[in-house]
């Protein structure tokens, strides 16, 4: 009887999104206009940022490491700062109830501000290497 009742509602299922799923078409546009256009600014934007990174470096490699670790740096703050108010969360209000979320409150905090640290301090280091180290 219960492999019967399955074996129903998987057909039901099946026969549910055969029937009435949408189904986007070639001809159909996904996207407005508006919205087109100010992607391709963006990635236009982008592009001419990672080419002036090309030419400040010198070569595609290194421009194009520099600009990773430019946008690297330029996200890491607000991800980390999140996980340090998360951290302390669960320090100081959850982890006094609970031991165990106090120590991961702590570790939390440790580790989002070693990455903060790490991520600002990595593209300063690239450059200094890059500019006076190659020679």
């Amino acid at each position: 009887m219960k492999k019967t009742v399955v074996a129903f509602f998987c057909l039901i299922v099946i026969v549910f999104l055969t029937v009435f799923c949408n189904v986007a078409y070639a001809e159909d546009k996904v996207l407005d206009p508006k919205v087109e256009s100010k992607i391709i600014e963006i990635k236009d934007k982008a592009l001419k940022t990672r080419e002036d990174y090309n030419e400040k470096y010198g070569t595609e490699t290194y421009g194009t490491t520099a600009y990773i670790l430019s946008l690297v740096r330029k996200y890491s703050i607000p991800l980390c700062f999140l996980g340090i108010v998360i951290g302390v969360i669960k320090k100081y209000i959850i982890g006094i109830r609970k031991l165990d979320t106090l120590e991961q409150g702590n570790v939390l905090i440790v580790t989002s501000m070693t990455l903060l640290i790490i991520c600002q301090i990595l593209p300063l280091a690239f450059a200094v290497f890059v500019k006076f180290g190659r020679g």
